[in-house]
């Protein structure tokens, strides 16, 4: 996936998303038709956390955040993920001998938490991982996907920039429409400061009492002894500056962060070139957990991996969150 083009996320634009709105129709209506299928209807809790934008806006984060919070409860809760950028379609449990290639690089880092399932026809990922015991699912992703009924549908929203310049792809970032996707949602999590008012501006349409805010704090300690650097930072994501920012934010000394298109696989002489610009300045390479499981073993053992952490603003509402999907009676 390469890098988005530079007016889904400026308001003011006007030419291309006006030139480009007929096509952008199209895949609104297309989309709407989709959601009008009934999907699926498990035996267990199904919770999706999604967006209604291409790109990153810590989704993965969120689940894993989430099932964390569940197996503290001692609950067996399993993650269904499309395994984009995977050549294996499913469905299929990951395991240890699977690579990035097999399953794409978000299903090897949600597997490292718990039991994780890679498929494209996500209502019968959920049956195989229902087969296997799960007592709750989690799709990360999936928000528009009708084939597995939702018990609840969280829209994680990045606050930095919102929802671009409001309009459906190719006209924009959106995969449906703002209206229809804001009715589907149970719950709302936006992260890091809401910068375009879109809290304010979508007040009306958004689920009463089921809004939240989060922040996600960079983990310094993983960078110890050497906690201040210099470093030079490459990530490959939906939107990389979120984690340059919140390098620098932590006040770690990033001399230069190179960015990769989202899902990159780093090819030989792209690590050769990082490695000869951490020679060059007397610096560490810096990456993310997300790209770390796309790099081959020689190349991970030089470079430091920095992980997130999901900071809930209010520290009940995720187990709020919680209590209402494992209590809601099934359908």
């Amino acid at each position: 996936m390469s890098l988005p083009p530079r007016f889904w996320l400026r308001p003011d634009a006007r030419f291309l998303p006006l030139l480009l709105t007929p096509l952008a129709k199209v895949v609104a209506n297309c989309a709407a038709k989709r959601q009008q299928r009934a999907g699926w209807l498990a035996p267990i809790p199904v919770l999706c956390c999604g967006n209604l934008t291409t790109g990153g806006t810590g989704k993965t984060t969120v689940v894993l955040d989430l099932m964390t919070r569940l197996q503290a409860q001692d609950i067996d809760v399993h993650v269904l993920t499309r395994g984009y950028k995977g050549r294996l379609k499913g469905p299929v449990r990951v395991t240890p001998h699977h690579t990035a290639r097999d399953v794409g690089d978000e299903a090897l880092l949600l597997a490292h938490q718990g039991p994780t399932w890679v498929g494209g026809d996500r209502a019968a990922t959920a049956q195989a991982a229902v087969k296997s015991g799960a007592q709750c699912l989690i799709m990360d992703d999936g928000f528009q996907n009708p084939t597995l009924h939702k018990t609840l549908s969280l829209l994680v929203v990045d606050g930095a920039v919102g929802l671009g310049n409001g309009h459906v792809m190719p006209a924009g970032p959106l995969r449906e429409g703002i209206t229809a996707g804001l009715k589907s949602a149970s719950a709302v999590l936006v992260i890091g400061k809401d910068q375009t008012g879109f809290l304010e501006r979508y007040a009306d349409h958004l689920p009463p009492k089921s809004v939240y805010t989060a922040t996600l704090e960079t983990m310094v300690s993983d960078l110890l002894p050497n906690k201040a650097g210099p470093y030079i930072a490459f990530a490959g994501l939906g939107r990389p500056s979120k984690f340059f920012d919140g390098l620098r934010g932590a006040g770690i000394q990033v001399l230069k962060a190179i960015a990769f298109p989202d899902h990159y696989r780093y090819r030989s002489k792209d690590m050769k070139y990082l490695l000869s610009l951490a020679e060059t300045h007397h610096a560490e390479l810096v990456t993310t957990p997300k790209d770390a499981v796309r790099l081959p073993n020689w190349f991970r053992q030089r470079v430091k991996v920095v992980n997130v952490a999901l900071s809930w603003d209010d520290l009940s509402a995720p187990e709020n969150l919680l209590h209402t999907l494992m209590s809601k009676p099934r359908i």
